[in-house]
């Protein structure tokens, strides 16, 4: 029997292996993004509340409003950061609709709906409620939410994309930092990150 060691090694393998079909430009092109990137979720949840257990997530009234009110933030942090980056670097703003193009021939609401009940909630119910949670049993719990936002961080690599892989680092440390103050919100962590990928996606894009 595999310890929870041996788990989360294996499940951050997986992880990898799917974002580098995503994004690599070797294999990224063999596949459709947003169908793999569902499927990607799916597997991920998958490993996670099997080998994780249900994480402990609730979501009352309370929830709803937190999770909306960081959604709200995490976008305005993410309009100023657009914003700051496109004066400070030439490349941003081509490498920031490279990574919109990826929605192009999307039909909207489908990929709202994709975000919103699939791709979103999975992210944290791995990387939160699985990866970081776990870790957090042999670590110090700043150590775990660190050392889970590196991984959530590196695994966009293959992308060779700065402004994603900046990204990515920005909304580990966030919703890694909500999870290791607020655990008993994780409800509401899960519900900003849902929003927020819809709505920087395919509502309110950058």
């Amino acid at each position: 029997m595999m310890t929870m060691k041996q788990k989360l090694i294996l499940s951050l393998i997986v992880a990898a292996v799917l974002w580098f079909i995503m994004f690599s430009p070797w294999t990224a092109p063999l596949v459709n993004f947003w169908w793999m990137m569902t499927a990607s979720a799916l597997i991920l949840t998958s490993l996670a509340l099997v080998w994780g257990g249900r994480p402990q997530l609730h979501l009352d009234l309370r929830e709803l409003f937190l999770g909306m009110g960081i959604a709200v933030v995490l976008w305005a942090v993410f309009w100023v950061g657009d914003k700051v980056s496109q004066w400070l670097f030439s490349f941003a703003r081509p490498q920031v609709d490279l990574i919109y193009g990826m929605k192009e021939g999307q039909v909207g609401w489908l990929l709202s709906l994709a975000l919103l009940f699939i791709i979103g909630p999975a992210e944290e119910i791995f990387w939160r409620g699985f990866v970081q949670r776990n870790l957090r049993k042999g670590l110090s719990a700043n150590f775990a939410w660190l050392l889970s936002t590196f991984f959530y961080t590196v695994v966009h690599l293959p992308s060779a994309n700065f402004m994603l892989i900046m990204a990515a680092l920005v909304c580990g440390l966030i919703w890694g930092g909500l999870y290791r103050f607020m655990p008993q919100y994780f409800g509401a962590i899960v519900l900003s990150h849902a929003l927020w990928d819809a709505a920087a996606f395919v509502w309110f894009p950058f």
